[in-house]
């Protein structure tokens, strides 16, 4: 089910509300006072959107509610930038839609008090999950830097699911990539290069996915250091976090590396499959015109249109002509397959 959380068009608290924000956590996180108690946080919506603003790249009144805090996605471009009061953090997302993989860019303004995302969608199905982790630990909405973290751990379980689908495109093929290897399908039937068509697509297909999650993981592990270092030593907990975000991030770009590595061998294989099959081809027909051509020029002898040809007056002149032929033909094949060219 998709949560979303309704945008206020402004940041101030709801009329009859008497409610002080928390600040950015300075020196620390109590976890264990915080989930015991009456004093436990508790997920607020209106905190967290006091913190985390989300801007719809494209929307006019968006980007004016962006500039309300002092954010100007233009002037970052794609790029990390660092101005007096934020830092702007581009990200690639990756996602999964169905059957269909979407690469889209995010950026994340950072600033002590509030992070503001461009991003394509008002209601960006990829931040549910970050939502689902800030409902799980109430305390990181508390924060900007909190509220970053959710986020690029959202983007990070997305891609995670990207490499996973390309890896389960791969396990569907099993069957058809065995059959390549070998040669033959299920029936005995010669497996050609027509016949490999589609697996080669989809193996083409799965191998753009997990190049382009690679791509995404080096910014999102780029944004993720980014973070760290913002938060240095001001919350030894939520830096603790960040870190094993920078760790989780390592390990699914590692992951879409050994995907990538298993799709390359596969087609290689493939591949060299197909040539060696061609090779054998190519080899069969050669055998055929070696053992053919000296009976080809014995025939093309007698078929030349001479006054006097004294072996046709012979009685067994025919008999003599054929043998001829066939020990002609009987000599190249014999030779071949003595040199083992037949195997």
């Amino acid at each position: 089910m998709t949560t979303t959380l309704p945008e206020p068009r402004s940041l101030a608290p709801a009329p009859g509300v008497d409610r002080v924000l928390p600040a950015p956590a300075r020196g620390g996180l109590d976890l264990h006072a915080r989930a015991h108690g009456t004093g436990a946080p508790r997920f607020d919506p209106r905190v967290l959107r006091s913190r985390w603003v989300q801007v719809e790249v494209g929307d006019p009144d968006a980007t004016a509610r962006a500039a309300e805090h002092g954010v100007d996605f233009a002037a970052a471009g794609g790029r990390v930038w660092e101005t007096d009061a934020h830092v702007y953090l581009p990200v690639t997302a990756t996602r999964r839609d169905g059957d269909r993989v979407v690469y889209e860019r995010i950026v994340l303004a950072l600033s002590p008090d509030v992070v503001v995302t461009a991003q394509p969608q008002r209601h960006y199905g990829v931040v549910d999950k970050a939502i689902a982790r800030m409902r799980r630990t109430p305390w990181l909405i508390g924060s900007s830097y909190g509220v970053a973290y959710a986020l690029l751990y959202a983007l990070n379980e997305a891609a995670d699911r990207v490499v996973s689908y390309a890896s389960d495109l791969l396990e569907d093929m099993s069957d058809e990539i065995d059959e390549a290897t070998r040669g033959v399908d299920a029936r005995g039937r010669e497996i050609g290069v027509s016949d490999m068509q589609d697996t080669i697509t989809r193996m083409n297909r799965a191998e753009e996915i997990v190049s382009r999650a690679q791509e995404s993981q080096l910014s999102l592990a780029r944004a993720a250091r980014h973070l760290r270092s913002e938060i240095a030593d001001s919350d030894p907990v939520l830096a603790g976090l960040v870190e094993t975000l920078v760790a989780d991030v390592d390990g699914v770009k590692q992951h879409a590396s050994f995907e990538h590595d298993k799709v390359r061998y596969l087609q290689q294989a493939i591949m060299t499959s197909l040539d060696v099959k061609q090779a054998q081809i190519v080899k069969v027909f050669t055998i055929i015109t070696a053992v053919f051509l000296p009976p080809t020029l014995i025939a093309s002898f007698y078929g030349m249109n001479f006054t006097h040809m004294p072996e046709l007056d012979r009685p067994s002149g025919f008999t003599v002509t054929v043998l001829l032929t066939l020990v002609a033909a009987v000599i190249p094949l014999a030779y071949i397959k003595r040199r083992g060219w037949l195997r």
